[in-house]
């Protein structure tokens, strides 16, 4: 066998066994989840950031604080994902509650992960299905979807108090 008909058996052979072990993903859930994945890994990576004297910092009186900020993004998390999923919410508020740096990361860092195993349930046809939500009908994506746009928007915060005090947030360092 030359080295030529080696080679060719061996990229076919790694073909079909990297076939074999993909499966197929749905481009809505999968497309979501992508979103998901960016925007919670901002914020970890913001909370890493960010010391622990400076979680007390406000700019204002009339916002939260950060660590303030980053436990609502835990509680939303969890509430936002148990509501896709008709699961249920902690009955115990992280910003209620936690009073660390190591309590607040230890939460959002729980609600992200019961986020991610919701996503990893979901199928094409549960994610069409729809629910109530407060009121509201969305599809159980939908409700996803607004899971990210939500930590988009508080990301947009922490971006502000981080700028206020000298930090780059992590969507501003340069690509590694």
């Amino acid at each position: 066998m030359t080295i030529a008909s080696k080679a060719i058996l061996l990229i076919t052979a790694s073909s079909v066994a990297l076939c074999a072990q993909t499966k197929p993903v749905d481009p809505l859930i999968s497309s979501s989840h992508d979103l998901f994945a960016q925007i919670s890994g901002l914020i970890l990576r913001s909370a890493d950031k960010i010391p622990e004297n400076l979680w007390s910092f406000q700019p204002t009186p009339e916002v939260r604080t950060i660590g303030q900020l980053f436990a609502h993004i835990a509680d939303a998390s969890n509430h936002i994902c148990a509501a896709a999923m008709d699961g249920k919410p902690s009955a115990v508020p992280v910003e209620k509650t936690a009073t660390s740096k190591t309590e607040i990361v230890a939460a959002l860092k729980r609600e992200f992960a019961g986020c991610e195993a919701d996503y990893a349930k979901m199928t094409p046809k549960s994610a069409l299905q729809t629910i109530d939500v407060g009121g509201q009908k969305r599809t159980r994506i939908a409700e996803m979807d607004y899971e990210v746009a939500h930590t988009w928007e508080h990301y947009g915060n922490l971006v502000t108090y981080m700028r206020l005090k000298g930090i780059v947030p992590p969507s501003s360092e340069p690509a590694k």
